[in-house]
């Protein structure tokens, strides 16, 4: 019921889902700015440390296509509260690592587990009226965003001040304490779908092949997303070189910059519910080309970084606000399932885009990364324009038949 709806996702709700959100994805973003010292804890160079971002992102694209299907069958609160004390575990198993292989092993297992927020999302969108569905998700996923974020301005501090592992070891005490929150405050679901489990893997398919929205969605957040990942993974060794030659503190700071742009994700929700979704994509796919431009060109000015990270950030969450809205709205009995496709997507490219942004670091600097971050979004813009051109050929040969 409608009305139940507004009872239940009160103010109160939607900000404590979209705090939720920033605290528990911000596990997946701690160590992109403690790179360079887990580096010469370990004794090893910026190729090979990169591996423990990109086995993060691996591991959370296998949580989500493992765990958040089990979110339209399964009473949400319990699932939350597991997933919460499993992450917690898996933290201080980063904390206390004695190698390279322990700490990889243990930032897979960070990834899988920190599946959290994409259970949270679909909840505010099944709890939310229809016509506020895209205002919800845009608030909570501002939570999301703003945590991505600033979990590297935190753990560029907290690295800088007392080491590495002291933020790991704080990330894993607030996970038991958000799991408590969660058993307390967080309301019960109840499932939408009568489908097990195996029901459920094997109905993901079904949604890729008919959901042509679901398909193009999705393509074009994972090369908006690994283009992100490209630039984070290796901003903290650019500027630790010339003519910077900063730490991981002030990298963590660049994470400020973005939350400008994460501010303005409830509009792109409230945008997505009033204009049509695919243009606002656009537009977004186009601002965060031109971060890679500014990049390109300004990188070696502290302004032309500013505003690429500012631009870069408004881009990519822009987009994935209209995204999710368009994607929600296909199944509603299915928006776990459909999370799923959407997010592996995400996060699969993300763990990608990792991996070649310190490939690209390592064989050609900071031009190269660059090159790498802008084709990714040069892609996503063809993949959106291709799929316009598709729907302006479909509308056309109705038109024919109907005459």
């Amino acid at each position: 019921m409608p009305g139940e709806r507004s009872r239940r996702l009160s103010k109160g709700l939607i900000l404590f889902m979209a705090t939720a959100c920033g605290m528990t994805v911000a596990n997946l973003y701690y160590n992109q700015p403690l790179l360079a010292d887990i580096g010469r804890t370990f004794d090893v160079t910026a190729k090979q440390v990169g591996i423990i971002s990109m086995l993060t992102q691996i591991g959370y694209a296998a949580g989500l296509f493992l765990f958040v299907p089990l979110g339209d069958m399964r009473e949400k609160r319990q699932l939350l509260c597991t997933l919460l004390i499993a992450v917690a575990a898996s933290l201080a198993g980063v904390a206390t690592a004695q190698n390279l292989l322990w700490i990889s092993v243990a930032s897979l297992l960070v990834g899988i587990t920190t599946v959290i927020p994409q259970m949270m999302i679909p909840l505010a969108a099944q709890l939310a009226p229809p016509a506020e569905r895209g205002k919800v998700i845009g608030t909570v996923m501002s939570g999301l965003l703003i945590g991505i974020l600033l979990a590297r301005t935190v753990s560029g501090i907290v690295g800088g001040t007392w080491g590495w592992r002291t933020m790991f070891g704080i990330a894993a005490g607030m996970m038991i304490i958000l799991a408590v929150i969660v058993r307390n405050f967080l309301p019960k679901s109840f499932p939408q779908s009568q489908l097990n489990y195996k029901e459920l893997v094997l109905s993901i398919g079904k949604l890729i092949r008919e959901q042509r929205t679901l398909r193009e969605a999705s393509m074009i957040a994972a090369m908006l997303f690994g283009s992100f990942s490209v630039f984070w993974t290796t901003l903290v060794f650019y500027i630790e070189g010339e003519p910077y030659r900063y730490g991981s503190e002030i990298a963590g700071l660049f994470g400020l910059i973005g939350v400008a742009g994460a501010l303005a994700a409830p509009l792109s929700g409230r945008l997505s519910d009033r204009f049509d979704g695919k243009t606002i994509i656009g537009f977004a796919i186009v601002i965060a080309l031109l971060s890679f431009v500014c990049f390109g060109l300004f990188g070696n000015h502290l302004w032309g970084l500013i505003l690429g990270v500012f631009l870069l950030d408004l881009g990519v969450q822009g987009g994935q606000i209209a995204n999710q809205s368009r994607i929600y709205s296909l199944v509603p009995e299915a928006r776990s399932r459909l999370n799923t496709v959407y997010m592996v997507s995400t996060f699969l490219f993300g763990s990608i885009g990792s991996a070649l942004g310190s490939l690209a670091w390592s064989l050609w600097g900071w031009n190269g990364v660059c090159a790498v971050g802008g084709s990714m979004t040069v892609i996503a813009l063809l993949i959106w324009g291709w799929h316009r051109i598709g729907e302006r050929r479909l509308r056309s040969t109705s038109n024919s038949i109907g005459k």
